[in-house]
């Protein structure tokens, strides 16, 4: 069992970890910095590695309708947490009981009773407790109080820039994929199961498979360059997110993706859609006609900007 929601499943697995908590929304390269730190901190010490992740996000819990739409989704977040070399992730549920807690007690209650951390590693601006007034010197001073080592991360810099979950949002809303992928050190991603649709694709020539995104939003919207990672094999295309004014104009975000030179049925199976080039924004069209033009012309620039990166 690596993934655990209560206290006394985890103690009958783990006595005692190093851990540091947060939302790691996005995966980029400064949560990577920090998970290098956890990792290499807790074989030290001969400990399990743990994260201890907030669900929901504090936006979230507050707020949800206007709340930034998220990066990862929980389970792909504990999927990438664990391959990265992380022992166990703690699904620290963020509720009133929790927000209200005084800072010391969350420490005292959630930190040593809970999960048994003797070193925690988080940056110097982090906030926690009632009204968020628990930070880096309470942790220190209560790590020297009860036992506990508490490491600073400083703030993970490329190109000048702090690197955040809200800077990658950023640069997706403005479609600037290149951007994005040096910051995540990967394509941005997105996965889901590809779902019956309209089949107005398949009419026009360009058949596209429709993912189901659970009610999930995406920060960004237009068309993309794509690759396809499906059974093993990566393979390049087109995709759409948006709403589909020229047709429908749905109130939702679709995503919806065209594989270059492939015709297998794929109903109901997984796809993992990454983001290689913005193409252009979405646009209304007078007639299907002059969409189908205009597709033709993003498959084509599509195809251009996917040459000489590796499919299989």
């Amino acid at each position: 069992m690596s993934v655990f929601s209560d206290f006394p499943s985890f103690r009958a697995v783990h006595q005692g970890c190093v851990a540091t908590i947060g939302k790691y929304d996005g995966m980029h390269i400064g949560h990577q910095h920090v998970l290098s730190t956890l990792c290499r901190t807790a074989d030290v010490r001969g400990l399990p590695a743990v994260v201890i992740v907030s669900e929901p996000h504090p936006e979230e819990f507050f707020s949800s309708a206007n709340a930034a739409p998220r990066l990862t989704p929980f389970q792909e977040k504990v999927d990438y947490l664990l391959s990265y070399g992380v022992s166990a992730v703690f699904r620290m549920t963020f509720d009133n009981a929790l927000c209200n807690q005084a800072p010391k007690a969350f420490v005292q209650e959630f930190l040593i009773e809970g999960l048994g951390v003797k070193a925690l590693i988080v940056g110097d601006d982090f906030r926690f407790g009632k009204n968020r007034k628990g930070d880096f010197r309470l942790l220190q001073e209560k790590g020297n109080e009860l036992g506990f080592e508490v490491i600073r991360e400083i703030p993970f810099k490329y190109a000048g820039h702090r690197v955040s979950s809200t800077l990658v949002r950023n640069c997706l809303e403005q479609g600037d994929c290149e951007q994005v992928r040096s910051l995540l050190g990967r394509y941005y991603s997105v996965s889901g199961r590809v779902e019956s649709g309209k089949k107005l694709g398949r009419e026009l020539g360009i058949p596209t498979a429709n993912i189901d995104l659970e009610g999930r939003r995406l920060p960004m919207h237009g068309i993309f360059s794509v690759l396809v990672e499906f059974e093993g094999k990566t393979l390049p295309g087109i995709a759409s997110i948006g709403f589909n004014p020229t047709v429908e104009n749905s109130d939702i975000a679709k995503l919806e993706v065209n594989i270059f030179d492939f015709d297998k049925d794929i109903y109901d199976k997984r796809l993992v859609v990454s983001f290689v080039r913005k193409i252009r924004d979405e646009i209304k069209f007078p007639d299907l006609e002059s969409m189908k033009q205009q597709m033709a012309l993003d498959i084509e620039q599509a195809r251009h900007s996917l040459q000489g990166l590796q499919t299989a």
